[in-house]
Formats: structure tokens, C-alpha cells, sequence
């Protein structure tokens, strides 16, 4: 039997090596109960101030970071605490650790910060976002089992619902439009769907989950309501809304650098405590281990993730403006006449604005190919690259690109247009910069309306 650990309460350096407090008779020896995350209070706490009420960890030597444990393998003192370690007997709460691959001290940081940027009871975090997703739909969903998803995700996961968990375990999903909540409640089915798995905002055509509604008809329904949040952390807080458990590729805003790859399982402890368990695990048996030296990296980037995505939402909300004000065809959640701005408006975050990703609709690939080609090549606008949250703006033609798993029949259902751009929208130089570089590549084109007055924006 695994070891039920307190993620909020333990220690994970400078620790007294004990063994578990056993309760006197009469007290309770269990572990809180998980707080409700739909509560008025939870719903006002600004992320920021959650990360940083949030402990702070020592280094070994009293540094004001903390030490990287970069061993795979921890040793014991005495024999008979190996065989307690296996039992459960003892664990991380009392900072005994086995082996990395189950948990390790500076990766188990990074999950409480993740926990409390989330408003989670605890978090793990996983070698890539792919990993956390695929992780949480094995432990939540298991062989034969039914999964009722958004029609328009990111490809790699809708590639992952549509083929390989079908192929590798059986498990089959009925991918619906969110936006209709008849739809949604419809598809799923009494006894066999275990998991409504949505992305906050729809990777790439920027439709905003109503999670309130949706988490009222999970419960309804007795199922699990999944969160994507890769697209808005800060901006939105998933769990605060009623959702059960909320998933990042850290890789992308939160990392900031473009050169990490990694994921996190936001979400109860007894679902973390689950998917580390020695026997039965998905997180334990399958292995998609963060090392250390990657969790510390993250850890340091925490912290100035309100800074960054503050900017990359007042950089997209003006590039957006101001594209529809040259008569483009721009998708923007900020914009007011986007479907959902009043939505997101309702369920944001105050200050964090609208998210830093924008959508640019060309009409035809070949028109996005050559637009993109001036916006990098001659004005140095931006880059062509997948991926998102980067300092400098990073676009690519979803359609042949992040969402080329899914068939045309699928992007079609999805909105997804041939000519659709997606943008990363970055904050490196100034706003009147790279708008003057975004001009300049419109006008090589020659898109810009004839009667456009370059100053009137």
C-alpha cells in the first residue's frame, strides 16, 4: 500500500529524519481533506500571490535557492528503513526518498509551486506536457474506458485520443463542440465515461472553455473534468472554476526560454498519491521523470511569470486592435466581438488580460506561407517556429503544422482555416517597433486596403 502524502505540510530540505507521527487515540490520523476549489475565497486569490505565499525553499547551506538534488538514488542508514521505504511505512513527508523516478526533493518543489500557482491541493511535474497528458487520461480513464473531449485540441492530443489510446488500450473518445452544453452532457454516457477533457483556450482557433458550466456538468454526470491551461496560466485558473485536475506543457509560457520541455499534473493529492503508487501507478510504472536540474530551472522562472504574461497580453490585445483596424481578419479573445470575450472576461483573472496568443485568418496557405515569410525574413517581425511563449513572436500555419494529425474533415469541424496563423505573441523591443515591421510586411503584400492612413491607428 503506498504511502498517502500531505503535499501542502512537508518539508523538502533541512528535514529531521522521524518516522510519521501515529496519532493518539481519539485524533485523526488521516490527511485534510482536500479544500474546496470552487469556493468564493478560492476564486478571488490573485496566482500570484498564491506562488508567492507559497514556502520558500532553502539551499543545503542556507543559499536563497534552493540545492538541486541531482541523485537518481538515496541512500538509508539503517537496513530496516528500506524495507519500511517500500511498505510505505515512510516517505517524502518525512523526507525519506528511494529513488528519483518516484519522487525527488527539488522536483516535488516545483510541485508545490505549481499547486499553488493552480490553486490545486498538490501537483506533479513530468518530463514533457504530452507526458502529464497522457499520464492522467491512464489513471482517470483505464483500459476499455470512454473519453468525451473538445473537437478542436491541440493535434498532438487530439492524435493521441483519436489513434494510439484507441490502438494501445481500447480507450475511445467522442470529440464534441463545447460550446454547446446539450452536446456535451449528451455525449456522455452513464457508466462508461470517466473523463470531459477541454483546453481552457482551444489550441489554435482561441475558443474559450465555459468552465463553470462544464465542471457543473461533469459532476453531474460523475465524471472528471481535465483541463489543458498551457495557453493561460495566470490568466486563468482552472481548478479555482471546478475543474478536477488542470495539466501544462511548462515548456511553453511558463518556461519562457523555448529551450525546456516539460509538463505538470495539477490537481487533489489523492490523485497524485495514485499515479506514485509502486504498484499500480501511471506516473511510477510508465517513468516520465522531470530531472532536478530541469525542476530548479522552472522554479527560478516562476516567479516573473506574472511580469511575462501581463506583456504578452497587453502586446497581443494592441497588435489585435490594431490588425482589425487595417481591415484583417483577426482572432483575438480580447477583441469584443470575439464569441467568447464577454466569457473570458467573466472567468479571468483581473490584470492578466486576454492571453498572449492571437490568430490571423490569410484565407489560403499559400497567403499565410507569404506573409510569414516577410514578417521573418525581411522585416524580422517574428520567427517561424512552433511552440508558444517565447520572448519574440513565433508564428506558424497551424493547419500544416501543430494541427496536421487531425484529417481535413476533422480541422473543417474545428475552424481550423488553411490559411489560419497562429501567433506567439512575443514582448522583446518596442510595441511601435514591431508594429511598424508588421505594417512594412503587409505592405510588401500589398494587403494593406487602399485606403489605409499608415498613422491612423
Amino acid at each position: 500500500m503506498a504511502e498517502v502524502i500531505n503535499f501542502a505540510n512537508f518539508s523538502l530540505s533541512n528535514a529531521k529524519k522521524q518516522a510519521p507521527k501515529v496519532a493518539d487515540e481519539g485524533e485523526d490520523n488521516q490527511s485534510p481533506m482536500p479544500l474546496s476549489l470552487t469556493t468564493k475565497r478560492f476564486r478571488e486569490v490573485d496566482p500570484a500571490a498564491a506562488l508567492a505565499s507559497a514556502r520558500h525553499e532553502f539551499g543545503e547551506h542556507g543559499g536563497v535557492n534552493m540545492s538541486i538534488e541531482a541523485s537518481a538514488t538515496f541512500t538509508v542508514m539503517e537496513a530496516e528503513t528500506m524495507r519500511r521505504l517500500f511498505s510505505g511505512e515512510l516517505g517524502p513527508d518525512s523526507d525519506y526518498f528511494i529513488y528519483s523516478r518516484h519522487f525527488n526533493p527539488t522536483v516535488l518543489n516545483l510541485g508545490r509551486q505549481m499547486a499553488a500557482l493552480e490553486g490545486t491541493e498538490a501537483a506533479y511535474c513530468t518530463a514533457s506536457g504530452m507526458s502529464a497528458i497522457t499520464a492522467v487520461l491512464l489513471q482517470l480513464v483505464g483500459a476499455g474506458g470512454h473519453i468525451v473531449a473538445s473537437q478542436c485540441l491541440y493535434g498532438g492530443t487530439h492524435a493521441l485520443m483519436s489513434r494510439f489510446l484507441v490502438r494501445s488500450c481500447g480507450i475511445t473518445t467522442t470529440f464534441v463542440n463545447i460550446d454547446n452544453i446539450d452536446e456535451v452532457r449528451s455525449a456522455i454516457r452513464a457508466g462508461e465515461t470517466n473523463v470531459l477533457y477541454v483546453e481552457t483556450m482551444s489550441n489554435p482557433t482561441l475558443v474559450v472553455a465555459d468552465i463553470p458550466a462544464l465542471a457543473a456538468v461533469a459532476r453531474e454526470k460523475g465524471v472528471k473534468l481535465v483541463v489543458d491551461n498551457t495557453f493561460t496560466p495566470m490568466v486563468v485558473s482552472p481548478a479555482r472554476l471546478g475543474a478536477d485536475v488542470v495539466v501544462h506543457s511548462v515548456s511553453k509560457f511558463i518556461s519562457g526560454g523555448a529551450d525546456i520541455i516539460a509538463g505538470a499534473i495539477c490537481g487533489p493529492a489523492s490523485l497524485v498519491n495514485s499515479m506514485m503508487d509502486l504498484q499500480e501507478g501511471a506516473l511510477m510504472l510508465t517513468g516520465p521523470t522531470m530531472n532536478a536540474k530541469v525542476a530548479f530551472e522552472i522554479s527560478e522562472r516562476l516567479p516573473h511569470l506574472a511580469l511575462r504574461m501581463k506583456e504578452h497580453s497587453t502586446r497581443a490585445m494592441a497588435y489585435a486592435t490594431r490588425m482589425k483596424r487595417l481591415g484583417l481578419k483577426v482572432i483575438y479573445p480580447g477583441l469584443p466581438d470575439h464569441p467568447h470575450h464577454t466569457l473570458l472576461s467573466s472567468i479571468g483573472n483581473p490584470e492578466y488580460g486576454y492571453g498572449g496568443m492571437l490568430c490571423l485568418d490569410m484565407g489560403t496557405e499559400e497567403r499565410a506561407n507569404k506573409l510569414m515569410q516577410q514578417l521573418q525574413n525581411v522585416t524580422q517581425f517574428g520567427l517561424m517556429a512552433v511552440s508558444l511563449g517565447y520572448y519574440e513572436t513565433l508564428m506558424s500555419c497551424s493547419g500544416s503544422s501543430t494541427s496536421s494529425e487531425m484529417p481535413p474533415e476533422e480541422r473543417a469541424k474545428a475552424g481550423i482555416s488553411p490559411g489560419l496563423i497562429r501567433m506567439s505573441v512575443g514582448y522583446s523591443g518596442t510595441l511601435e517597433q514591431r508594429w511598424g515591421q508588421f505594417e512594412r510586411a503587409l505592405a510588401l503584400m500589398q494587403q494593406l486596403p487602399k485606403n489605409l492612413n499608415p498613422e491612423g491607428y
